[in-house]
């Protein structure tokens, strides 16, 4: 690799607070208890997350409210399959973006059947809590029936309070290329202006899940990220935070050390409502969250103004 080498993609790893949360819902152990999904680590710890599907729906849904046409939902080629969008990269921003897949049965008896995929070039990953589950419940009851001679109906629900860490990558050079354009040419305009739509729905991120009672913000509020000349995920492990809450900012410097020869420009941005003024760090140029972004949209701008239409 030479340091001529083009960008291809790039990571965000982002951090998000929640004080009062029960984000993504988890199978019933327990009739009248309504849990959360948690990963438990080596140690035993419990760490609630959201699910990278979860994720995934949230920001389509963002780009639908934010006046983006979607791709219909359509029924499955094969008996008893899962629904399928429209399958129409170059029409729908959903369906290049977030990719799809469908199996079709094959028309001849003992055929073999065929698939039409398309893979992600947005590469989501969960967004785990950085702090273990307490075993902390939210008591509620359901007086609804109460008026038809029912009993109410008594439940709990798992609530968590801490900060999430997530990542996505994007892969720059397979938006609006590659499966599902084998027959058309690359739009670079279009293929900008599709992901400056993700960034945005991103920046806006909120799922719909488990809102009426817990309702909780995450979207980024710190973000480290990187315009690469590969595709690598390199701060999805390094963000961390202290024990009360502030982010180590030593531990992305050396990331930037290590990684320095594929890294062509990177940003790391906060918003100071949610996180404090970094400390012991003079050197190291922490921008608000608006002109983090401002920087990446320059990356993207950048590489479609430069990159061949192929």
């Amino acid at each position: 690799m030479t340091s001529e080498q083009k960008p291809n993609s790039i990571t965000i790893t982002y951090l998000s607070k929640v004080s009062f949360a029960s984000l993504n819902g988890a199978d019933k152990e327990v009739d009248n208890i309504n849990p959360i999904k948690k990963i438990t680590l080596s140690n035993g710890h419990e760490l609630p997350y959201v699910s990278s599907q979860a994720i995934r729906r949230a920001l389509r849904d963002r780009l639908g409210e934010m006046g983006h046409k979607l791709s219909p939902v359509q029924e499955a080629s094969a008996k008893k399959g899962a629904p399928k969008t429209q399958i129409q990269p170059a029409d729908f921003i959903d369906d290049d973006l977030f990719g799809y897949m469908d199996a079709a049965p094959s028309k001849e008896e003992k055929g073999k059947g065929t698939s039409t995929i398309r893979t992600s070039p947005i590469r989501v990953e969960s967004l785990v809590a950085l702090s273990e589950y307490k075993g902390d419940l939210d008591y509620a009851t359901n007086y609804m029936g109460k008026s038809v001679g029912a009993d109410p109906n008594i439940f709990e629900t798992e609530i968590h309070s801490g900060i999430y860490r997530g990542t996505i990558l994007i892969e720059l050079d397979r938006v609006g290329s590659g499966q599902g354009f084998e027959k058309g040419v690359s739009d670079n305009d279009k293929n900008k202006e599709r992901v400056l739509a993700f960034l945005n729905a991103f920046r806006n991120l909120w799922s719909s899940g488990r809102q009426t009672r817990f309702l909780a913000d995450i979207s980024p509020k710190f973000i480290a990220a990187a315009c690469m000349r590969v595709k690598n995920p390199i701060f999805l492990e390094a963000v961390n935070v202290t024990f009360d809450g502030n982010i180590q900012y030593e531990k992305l410097t050396s990331v930037v050390n290590d990684y320095e020869p594929f890294i062509v420009q990177h940003v790391f941005a906060k918003q100071d409502a949610v996180f404090p003024l970094a400390n012991n760090v003079p050197d190291l140029k922490i921008n608000s969250l608006k002109d983090g972004f401002s920087a990446i949209e320059k990356w993207v701008e950048d590489y479609y103004s430069t990159s061949k239409v192929s």
